[in-house]
């Protein structure tokens, strides 16, 4: 588990890079259709990023070997009575973020931080 102050530091990273470099959204079919599920845009899922509080952490850092190699988090944000899973990276130098996820978590999420806050 990740303390307060790294989480915060991770999620001012991710916030500053996203801000020069944009975020790519992985388009997989789950996460499209929580999109449609929970009427949310394009742009709100960009919002609901930048918003992202220390509090919403879930795990992470997690290896990642398949994408980037960059750490993975994972964080929870409750959207329209529904808990969306989020999972980011902030993926290679001099490229986009990355956000795997944003999808309705399939099984309930802990958060450790809320506790603490």
């Amino acid at each position: 588990m990740a303390s307060v102050d790294e989480v915060d530091q991770y999620l001012t990273e991710f916030k500053l890079k996203m801000s020069v470099w944009d975020v790519l959204f992985l388009h997989r079919d789950k996460n499209i259709q929580t999109l449609s599920d929970l009427e949310i845009t394009p742009r709100d899922r960009k919002e609901v990023l930048n918003s992202l509080e220390p509090t919403d952490y879930s795990e992470g850092p997690l290896e990642d070997n398949m994408m980037s190699g960059a750490d993975l988090w994972v964080f929870g944000r409750t959207i329209r009575s529904a808990e969306v899973y989020i999972k980011i990276t902030v993926g290679n130098p001099n490229l986009s973020v990355i956000c795997i996820s944003f999808h309705v978590a399939e099984h309930p999420m802990s958060y450790p931080l809320k506790s603490v806050l």
